[in-house]
């Protein structure tokens, strides 16, 4: 019988996942949780021992002829300053031992509790990773503990192996009484020289984030991949890959009423980093292949890592089959003409404006977005396949989108460099438009609306309130001139650029040609479009609800019919 401790149980089960079941127990009231949850299991082999010192090198001798990993654990107060010196062996001898130190509550720390010492931080070579695992009272703080914990216990194996150290808290409950630990997931670690698991899914995502230019020979392999195993490759504007299965997936997975089929995939292989769209996935597996080895997991499906190069992934998986069938591609084309083809008429706008720009774009140019409405609109539809694009999705802040282009532009004098920036991400970074080094081959396109966007649009809770009372404090109605004609213009050409403008959707079209001719002109240029915020609103709904399913349909007629409160009660009693 275990406690009834869900952060314990989760530790129990994932040890077991993990296979990891000799330890070295320590007495103490503390770790009662833990110990006396384990001592009748039969998977576990445990040793008593009263001195931590000697558990501690009890554990290096253990592992070291056992060829295992090995657990120790003791009771609260001074009981864990007694491991480092075991510890300290076991970091430069690289022996997998795990430290679990069980303490009363976190919050404890510094109150003159009796018996109570803060682990928060330890030695450099003591532990090669340290987690803090608390009592859960969310699942937030279930699914955390559950990467914290897998993560550590990876830290087990592979090239740079050695000791770790996990400090648990626990309740001091005495009850007993579960009979079976939670089915946990526990992460799995492949390497280069590993035999990695078989691929039998009908359908493959290759889901890319922000990433560099791809090489010539990677982006063969991911394509012979592709045509070998029902693939797709589901991008956004940073992802960079430009091969024959390139799918920019904005524009289906922004549907708020209509689920398509092709979003689903049975296998889902994450390369990059930050995806610069958020994409939504509630089921599946995912693999992350990354030479970093690192756990991330911002859908909760991770299954695997593969700590490897990206061109050594794809080639050993091609090896594996000869056959050549892509359905799944057209899949994914067919629904993405069809809602493109559906979408009205959109007004003035940020997304109107990609609507209108993204295939103009000049062969071989750079893009460059702004955080946020830029970056969001212009996902949703492609740009030419020699157009490479870029946008500060690591920290995703608006902060230095115009510097990060002005920076790309230094490097090849005779190439194009587009940033889109909105109004507040340009003010924010308007100090580099003075930098001398800017040249005549930078462009910046600004969608002025006079306000933060991303603090009206739905989703936000600033969309419950009007636009006055949201412009107070919440957007920023008012400031840099509220969509002064001059200001910007008096900058621009002040400092050397040429400056056109655009208020209407005739402008626009007059002038877009101009901003994307292909040529040089004798001055860097800025184009300035003074937008209604609402009709950026409308375009960003309209976009999101291009198609309607009938579940959606008939979801807004109870609402309408019941009201909110009414629905959701019925909604209660459906899922009782």
């Amino acid at each position: 019988m275990y406690v009834n401790e869900s952060n314990t149980l989760q530790l129990i089960a994932l040890l077991k996942k993990h296979n990891i079941k000799k330890i070295v127990a320590s007495p103490g009231n503390t770790n009662i949780s833990f110990i006396g949850s384990i001592q009748d299991d039969p998977f576990f082999q445990i040793y008593s021992c009263v001195d931590e010192r000697s558990a501690a090198y009890i554990a290096c001798g253990l592992s070291e002829e056992s060829n295992e990993p090995v657990v120790l654990s003791c009771t609260g107060a001074t009981a864990a300053r007694n491991y480092p010196s075991g510890l300290t062996e076991a970091f430069y001898r690289k022996l997998p031992i795990v430290a679990i130190t069980s303490s009363q509550a976190f919050g404890r720390v510094g109150q003159l509790f009796p018996q109570f010492t803060d682990r928060n931080v330890i030695s450099n070579d003591v532990a090669k990773e340290s987690v803090q695992i608390p009592y859960p009272y969310s699942e937030e703080e279930k699914w955390s503990n559950n990467i914290k914990i897998n993560k550590v216990l990876l830290q087990l194996k592979g090239k740079d192996k050695g000791p770790v150290h996990i400090n648990i808290e626990t309740l001091f409950s005495s009850d007993f009484s579960v009979k079976t630990l939670p089915e946990e997931r526990a992460i799995m670690k492949f390497y280069n020289n590993d035999k990695l698991p078989n691929i039998k899914a009908q359908k493959v995502c290759i889901f890319v984030g922000s990433h560099s230019k791809f090489t010539m020979e990677l982006q063969n392999a991911i394509d012979e991949f592709c045509e070998k195993y029902n693939a797709i490759v589901l991008c956004d504007q940073t992802s960079n890959y430009k091969g024959k299965y390139r799918i920019l997936g904005g524009l289906v997975a922004a549907q708020s009423d209509y689920d398509a089929v092709c979003k689903y995939a049975d296998l889902y292989i994450h390369i990059g980093e930050i995806s610069g769209s958020y994409y939504l996935f509630k089921k599946g597996i995912f693999w992350r292949v990354n030479e970093d080895g690192e756990i991330r997991d911002p859908f909760r499906l991770l299954e695997s890592v593969f700590e490897m190069n990206e061109l050594d992934f794809f080639n050993y998986y091609n090896s594996l089959v000869s056959r050549k069938k892509n359905t799944y591609f057209d899949e994914w084309k067919m629904e993405n003409k069809k809602i493109e083809s559906m979408i009205e008429e959109l007004p003035l706008s940020n997304a109107w404006m990609c609507q209108q720009t993204a295939h103009r774009l000049p062969q071989n140019s750079v893009l460059h977005l702004a955080i946020l409405n830029s970056l969001r609109s212009w996902n949703l539809f492609d740009t030419p396949n020699s157009v490479y694009s870029y946008s500060n999705v690591g920290g995703f802040g608006i902060d230095g989108c115009i510097s990060s282009c002005v920076g790309a532009s230094l490097v090849n004098k005779q190439k194009l460099y587009f940033c889109v920036s909105g109004d507040l991400a340009t003010f924010y970074d308007l100090n580099v438009l003075g930098n001398r080094h800017i040249g005549n081959n930078f462009r910046l396109l600004v969608s002025n609306n006079g306000t933060g966007f991303e603090m009206h649009c739905k989703g936000s809770i600033g969309s419950e309130f009007d636009y006055a009372e949201a412009d107070r404090f919440f957007c920023a109605g008012g400031h840099f001139g509220s969509q002064s004609r001059l200001l910007l213009r008096h900058f621009a050409e002040d400092l050397g650029f040429d400056y056109i403008k655009a208020e209407t959707k005739e402008e626009y079209l007059n002038n877009i040609e101009y901003f994307v001719d292909p040529n040089l002109h004798e001055k860097p240029l800025i184009f300035e479009v003074f937008v209604n915020p609402k009709d950026d609103e409308f375009a960003y709904n309209a976009t999101k609800r291009t198609i309607t399913s009938n579940k959606a349909v008939a979801k807004k007629v109870a609402k309408k019919v019941l009201g909110n409160k009414g629905y959701n009660s019925i909604k209660k009693m459906i899922k009782g």
